[in-house]
């Protein structure tokens, strides 16, 4: 079992991307059910002022360091985290372990059409893999959409809706899921699908990609700002001693 560490009243499991899908496979053989997230700086930074959002990612079985702030804020207060664990490399490496099993995925977000796009070529990037179902995430009826994953007698499902929409959805209507795991992940369905193209290779061995966002969309200039903010603050924490 992995520990958790507290970054800004935020739980990390220190646990590896290895670790952290045979957890996820325990989950989907096992008789509990439970959902991932996978938190930034930024969605960090958002749950400091939304308490149902803090709730909601504390609440997960899996609560994944995504992103190389939280490794660096992990360190900066003494309690290192193994590795940053990106969400759509976590879901990349679940499709290529349960590939092949049987094991049932729904996709569930982005905009009309890019779902279906995804499953497509998730198949071809992991033969067996069993795509249950697809619906955009332009619902207004959570009742409506739950009955379809449900009938789907999907095993996973993958809710790409966004934070904090999509871990407080997870958190509000996983008892009402027949699916033994549920994972927040943000924008993966575009790049899955291919409609967003990931940073490359390059970017990320350099602990870049935030940057390629960043040159790729000038506009995400608004959300990059709170990147700094997040550092600031866990120093300051680390100063005034809230961390020993």
């Amino acid at each position: 079992m992995s520990c958790r560490i507290n970054i800004l009243d935020v739980g990390f499991d220190r646990i590896t991307a290895e670790q952290a899908v045979l957890r996820a496979c325990d989950i989907i053989s096992g008789d509990e059910k439970s959902y991932v997230v996978t938190p930034n700086p930024e969605i960090v930074w958002m749950a400091r002022r939304n308490a149902a959002l803090r709730a909601a990612i504390n609440g997960a079985g899996l609560v994944l360091a995504d992103g190389i702030g939280i490794v660096l804020a992990a360190k900066i207060l003494k309690t290192p985290l193994p590795e940053k664990i990106p969400g759509i490399d976590f879901a990349y490496a679940l499709f290529s372990k349960t590939a092949g099993s049987g094991i049932r995925v729904y996709l569930l977000g982005a905009k009309p059409g890019v779902a279906e796009t995804a499953g497509q070529r998730l198949t071809e990037a992991h033969p067996g893999l069993v795509i249950a179902g697809t619906a955009d995430g332009y619902f207004k009826d959570s009742a409506e959409i739950i009955k379809k994953v449900n009938a789907s007698k999907a095993d996973i499902l993958l809710v790409c809706l966004g934070a904090p929409k999509q871990e407080l959805w997870m958190a509000e209507n996983l008892k009402k899921l027949d699916v033994r795991l549920c994972a927040g992940l943000g924008g993966s369905l575009d790049v899955f699908s291919g409609d967003v193209k990931r940073a490359p290779a390059f970017f990320r061995k350099l602990e870049l990609e935030w940057f390629y966002r960043l040159i790729s969309d000038p506009r995400r200039i608004k959300r990059m700002i709170k990147l700094p903010l997040f550092v600031l603050t866990v120093l300051f924490k680390k100063c005034r001693g809230c961390y020993g």
